[in-house]
């Protein structure tokens, strides 16, 4: 009986594979979609997918959209699968995005800033209408093949000049590598922005909203946000030198928070810094304002917000070991409910048995 009950759930499975095929083309009624059309045409989608896959590559994040049927979290577990079967071949170079060839670079603390500031491509300002006019092709923007990165100094660069703002947190040795070793607590602070440039865009944003609201005391200004190309190098053994390999599109954030000062530090303003793949405003912003609030005992803070808990925040931002404890849930769970049912069948019966004497607490 136990053969033909997996022979059962096989067949079962085997069609309800083939019936989400179907649905994922539709009726067949009108021309169906390929990878290279998100890819061009839905961006912001194919960005976050890349940042939540862990994985930088616009053509397999957008097969992957296309085969969840633009579930963006099954998309991302789809490219986090695949990445843990390529080989790791190198380490890249530490990137500098004082070099980035920025499409996007404002600041919401300074007016006028050394290079200006540049708004690129943003809904920022636009009224919240749907646009029934079906969208217009336009000619790309041809960039001068001549076109060099032009260092900018970042806005925080000037309160630096003045001691207004902490220095800039510096890494202590070797950065580590979640993709080669498991988190372990207590997490330094290159852990932490590995897990959070990973973790899920909603939960950031939902975490980073509550320190605005007082749970993790706050005052956030976007110092600087950037969004643009930037170089990635490497060191072949057999060269010894960088040479680089091609440009990925990244944003960065950088958020100044109000600190009144401490035993060991006067008041001035620090840092909180977000970073990850592609055009994600949001997903940038949300993680500088967590990465500050989890900086709270480092500062001499009270830690009492879940902002600030680094290990209740690191332990729940992914969104694929999220999906996984969650959805586990659909799986058959017979035999763990046969035995719950029959628990409580029996301390029913025992609490029957008892009865009046059973006090209001029920015991």
């Amino acid at each position: 009986m136990a053969y033909v009950a997996v022979k059962g759930g096989e067949a079962a499975i085997a069609a309800a594979h083939a019936w989400l095929a179907r649905v994922r083309r539709g009726d067949g009624a009108g021309p169906g979609i390929d990878a290279a059309q998100i890819a061009r045409q839905l961006g912001r989608a194919v960005d976050r997918v890349m940042a939540e896959g862990a994985l930088h590559d616009r053509e397999l994040a957008a097969m992957a959209i296309l085969q969840a049927q633009g579930d963006l979290i099954e998309a991302a577990f789809l490219l986090r699968a695949y990445r843990t079967t390529l080989p790791r071949l190198i380490d890249s170079e530490p990137i500098d995005t004082g070099l980035m060839l920025t499409q996007r670079r404002i600041s919401a603390i300074f007016k006028d800033l050394p290079g200006g500031q540049r708004l690129g491509p943003t809904t920022d300002y636009t009224h919240r209408l749907l646009d029934f006019a079906p969208p217009e092709p336009s000619p790309p923007i041809e960039a001068s093949p001549d076109a060099e990165p032009v260092p900018m100094p970042r806005a925080t660069d000037l309160l630096g000049a003045e001691a207004l703002i902490e220095p800039d947190p510096a890494s202590a040795g070797e950065p580590g590598d979640l993709t080669m070793r498991p988190l372990a607590f207590p997490a330094a602070r290159d852990q932490r922005l590995q897990a959070l440039a990973r973790g899920d865009e909603g939960f950031l944003l939902a975490l980073g909203y509550s320190t605005q609201r007082g749970y993790g005391h706050t005052h956030p200004f976007v110092g600087e946000l950037r969004m643009g190309e930037v170089a990635i190098s490497i060191v072949p053994p057999e060269l010894g030198f960088a040479i680089e390999i091609g440009d990925v599109v990244l944003t960065e954030c950088q958020m100044v928070n109000q600190f009144a000062g401490s035993k060991t530090a006067p008041p001035q303003f620090t840092r909180g810094y977000g970073l990850c793949f592609g055009h994600a405003d949001r997903k940038a912003m949300a993680m500088a304002l967590v990465d500050r609030a989890m900086r709270a005992g480092e500062l001499g803070e009270a830690i009492a917000a879940p902002a600030q808990n680094v290990e209740f925040v690191l332990s729940h931002c992914d969104n694929i070991e999220a999906t996984g404890f969650v959805e586990h849930l659909k799986l058959p769970h017979h035999v763990d409910f046969q035995s719950e049912l029959e628990t409580i069948r029996a301390m029913r019966a025992e609490a029957m048995a008892s009865g009046p004497e059973r006090d209001d607490a029920g015991v």
